[in-house]
Formats: structure tokens, sequence, C-alpha cells
């Protein structure tokens, strides 16, 4: 039960009025760790009435759709649970910093409310805090509003009741290349929804719906998952977007919406007591849940693709629209809009979601390993490219395991390749660790230097380590051979026939290793070079 009282604590005082002071602290997710650790040493939970954290939730006075989502679906303290959200309760610098994280928020290209990880990532606070809780309520689900399912919910056209909408979506959803999906009315058979399921809708469907009906109506693209760069990484402080035009679905909000899902889910599954939320936290930003190193933040992409199916999602992002247009009334997007064009919204940010990001590998920018600046001016690819090069380091030779031993070998590579090469850069296109991460090389867009006379043609992209008698991680294996290239194809990068060609295949050179070369030849895009 201390899992609910502290959460509630830390709810109630992410409301309490701002200190004068900024946080001293870092920006990091050690210091929320610390945060609910403190707490959990002093929370007294027993037998009582609601919260007071919980009334101060429930009489917040915050206009935004999320909120109404949050108080609707999560917000009710359970009778169980008393826990006074005293101000004092925690340090004054703690007591700050969960001021300063409360509320996610994107404003003039800089992003606030989110917190470095150990993994390198950048993790948004707010739904991560939200998926915990909808977990520790189990897999449950709330009634949609009785009036809701009475009438359409809708002061636009077409559909003529919200049971009709979901096969317009499902048959949207299976031809979504098609500019006039959902044009079709379904037959009437199909039932409206009673329930909305709280764990997705808090922690992803509302924002991700709201994000592509805005940008949808305003004709902009949705910027999904941009990501940014921290002021410095030993003291995070100051979070500046890539793209100062991004919507709020960055790269930091959907790595914290979905560790809030995966923990939700783990935490709705388990018998009680919970573990201390600060226990699960660090192990999951650690070496992983129940010392399962899969699970853990590094692979969040590839659990959360097993976790939501893109039917739920979308069925879970629909439900939310339903449920906002009957709590949130003022709404002018959501009142002026057919169920049927929310439909298409929905497929739309599912599909997008899906494939875009959870279909995609995490690649850490370069100026999250501090990279040095290039040297002099880079020569702009002709983009598609028609080849994949595969490469192995060689030195460093182990495979690197966390974000700060893989960051410190990019780094080294560049040094030598700079200094000694003496190239403008680090040579790769990208570099894949045993960390479950991609590091940006010279990217997708310039020319690099690791295939001497065809740099121009194809990306190259290589394993740290050295694999002449041993393999890299089948995660690792599994981005270059699948997920990246599926990823850029997508997005036009690369050409759907493109050829993978190990680099001793077109000079002189044992790379990328005898171990690596002969699996290399098994797979479906490999091209044998006649010399």
């Amino acid at each position: 039960m201390k899992a609910w009282g502290v959460l509630w604590i830390v709810l109630g005082l992410l409301l309490w009025p701002e200190p004068e002071t900024a946080s001293p602290l870092p920006l990091v997710m050690d210091s929320i760790i610390q945060a609910l650790a403190e707490l959990e040493q002093n929370v007294l939970v027993t037998e009582a009435n609601v919260t007071a954290s919980a009334r101060i939730l429930l009489s917040a006075k915050n206009s935004s759709a999320h909120s109404s989502l949050h108080q609707h679906l999560l917000l009710k303290a359970p009778s169980h649970i008393t826990a006074e959200p005293d101000p004092h309760s925690l340090r004054p610098e703690l007591q700050a910093l969960l001021a300063e994280v409360a509320q996610h928020d994107v404003r003039d290209g800089q992003e606030y409310g989110v917190v470095l990880a150990p993994d390198g990532s950048t993790v948004a606070v707010e739904p991560l805090l939200v998926g915990l809780e909808a977990g520790l309520q189990g897999h449950s689900a709330a009634n949609l509003p009785s009036d809701c399912l009475a009438i359409p919910c809708d002061t636009g056209d077409t559909l003529t009741n919200v049971g009709a909408t979901w096969p317009v979506l499902m048959d949207a959803f299976t031809n979504a290349s098609s500019p006039d999906v959902g044009t079709t009315l379904p037959n009437d058979k199909a039932k409206a929804p009673t329930t909305v399921g709280r764990l997705l809708a808090v922690a992803l469907a509302g924002d991700l719906g709201l994000t592509f009906l805005h940008r949808s109506q305003t004709g902009s693209p949705p910027g999904l998952g941009t990501e940014g760069c921290w002021d410095q990484l030993s003291a995070p402080r100051v979070f500046t977007l890539l793209d100062p035009t991004a919507s709020s679905l960055t790269m930091a909000f959907l790595n914290g919406a979905l560790d809030g899902a995966l923990l939700g889910d783990h935490l709705s599954r388990i018998p009680r007591p919970h573990p201390p939320l600060s226990h699960l936290l660090r192990e999951y930003y650690g070496a992983g849940v129940n010392g399962d190193p899969a699970f853990r933040s590094n692979f969040r992409r590839q659990n959360g693709a097993a976790l939501i199916s893109a039917p739920a999602l979308a069925q879970q992002v629909w439900e939310a629209f339903v449920l906002l247009q009957t709590l949130e009334t003022g709404h002018g997007q959501l009142q002026n809009t057919s169920q049927e064009r929310l439909a298409q919204v929905a497929t739309f940010a599912t599909k997008e979601f899906t494939e875009a990001f959870l279909g995609c590998p995490a690649i850490h920018p370069r100026c999250r390993w501090e990279a040095a600046p290039y040297r002099g001016h880079p020569t702009p690819l002709q983009l598609p490219l028609g080849f994949l090069y595969v490469h192995h380091t060689y030195v460093p030779a182990p495979p690197c395991t966390t974000f700060r031993s893989c960051a410190a070998d990019m780094r080294s590579m560049q040094r030598f390749h700079q200094d000694v090469r003496r190239w403008d850069d680090i040579g790769y296109s990208f570099v894949v660790g045993s960390d479950g991460y991609v590091y940006q090389g010279r990217g997708w867009h310039w020319v690099g230097a690791h295939t001497r006379g065809h740099n121009s043609r194809g990306f190259g992209v290589a394993f740290v380590g050295n694999y002449t008698g041993s393999l890299p991680s089948e995660a690792a294996l599994n981005t270059v051979r699948d997920v990246l290239p599926s990823c850029a194809i997508r997005a036009g990068l690369l050409r759907p026939d493109y050829k993978v060609l190990g680099h001793r295949q077109l000079v002189h050179t044992d790379c990328p290793g005898n171990a690596l070369f002969n699996l290399l030849r098994t797979w479906p895009h490999f091209t044998v070079v006649e010399n």
C-alpha cells in the first residue's frame, strides 16, 4: 500500500505552489528516484477516507484536456489510503524539483518537465507518473458518461451514432494508404463503447489523439518524436529541442508515456503489496526489473511493441475522443468534428506512432554523446540511397553495454578519425551499441568516410566491438538487419531494393570480422559483389 500513498503525495506536491527559487538539483531521473525514496521513508498508510492530496488534485483548476482525462479516469483516491500532502515532508530542493517537473510542456523551442535517464534517454515525468498511477489501480476500466452513450457526442455531420464509428476506424486502419479512408459507412450492428481503459488512455492515447487532431486541422505535420540537447550532461538543467516547431509529442514525452504504460502494466499484474516506486524505477532505469536486463528503459520500444497492438491503441484514442467530447464541452476542435473524422485521426495517429516510433530504432543524437564539431563543410547525400555497408569498429574491441561506455567509445573513435586519420568527423553514418541504442555519426544527410570510393552511395553502419570470432547481441543484429532499414525506407532515405554489403567486399580489409560477415551473407538484402 505504501506505493499508493507515496504516489498520491507526489501528485499532490506537484500541484503545490512552486517555490520561489528553482531547484538546484540536476534534472536527472536519479533525482526523481531520490525524492520518491525520501517520501517512502516518511509516509504512513492507514485505513481512512479520501486523501488530502486527492482533494487537491480533484479541485485543481486546470483546463487542459489531458488533465480532464486524468481526473476522470484516475484521480479518485482509494478509500483505504491516507497520506497528507505535507509540503515540508521533503527537503526544499526535492520539493522544488517536483514542482519543476510537474507538467510537461513545450515552449519557444524548449521542453519542460523532462529529466535525463541513466540510459541517455530523456523522459517526461508527467506521463510516467500517470502510467504508474493507472497501474496501481489495476487493469480496470472507467465508464464512459451515460450522456455520451445516448447521443453521438458530435456536432459535426455524418455518423448517426457513436457505435458505428469503430468499424470505420478499423476499416480505415487496414486501408490507411488511401486518402479517402473511412468514407464508407459501416452497418449498425456495432455496439457503442461503455468503458475506457485507464492505462493507455491517460499515459498516451489522449495526448496522441489531441495532438494529431490539432495538427490535422491546422495543416501542419505532427512532428512526432523530436529529440533535443541538454545544456550539459553532468548536471543538466535546460533541454532545447532540435526542431523548434515540434509538437508536444516529443521523444521525451513518448519515452515517459511508454515507460509509464510498461511499468503501469507491470504493477497491475503483480500481487500486493507493491514494491516501493523508488525501487521499481531504480531497477527499470538500471539493470532491469527483477534483474531482467530485457525489462529496462533501454528496450522500451521493443517491450512497448509487444504490449501495445495497433488496433487496441486506435480504439483507445477513439474512446478518449468520445470521452473528451463530454468532459470538454468548450473544446472547439472536438465539438465541431464528426465521429468519422475523429476515427480517421485516431487511425492515422496510431499508424504513425506504431511505425515511426515503435517501429524505428532509438537513436541518440550527436549532442547526447558530446560529439566534437564537424571540421569543414559536410557534403549532402542525394537521397534515397541504395546501399547499407556493415562494419565493426574492431577498436574498441569489447561491446559497449551502457550509455556511458558507448558515448565514451563514440568520442574516442571521433578523436581517432579526426586527429589521426585527419577526417572531418567520425566516419560512420551510425554506430550500434549493445546497450539497445543507435548513435548518430554523420547521420542520414551527410556523406561519410566509411567505405572508400562508395561513401556517397550508401550508409555506413558499424557495430561496436571486434566480431572476428563472435557475434553482436541479437538486439543489435535485429536493429541493423530489420529495424533501421525499414524505418529508413519509410522515411524515404533508403530505397526498398537496397543492398547490404560487408566492408571487406569493397575495400581490402577484414572488416566486419569473419563471424559477422558469415552471418551477413544469410541476410535477405545481402549482395555478392563480383571482383
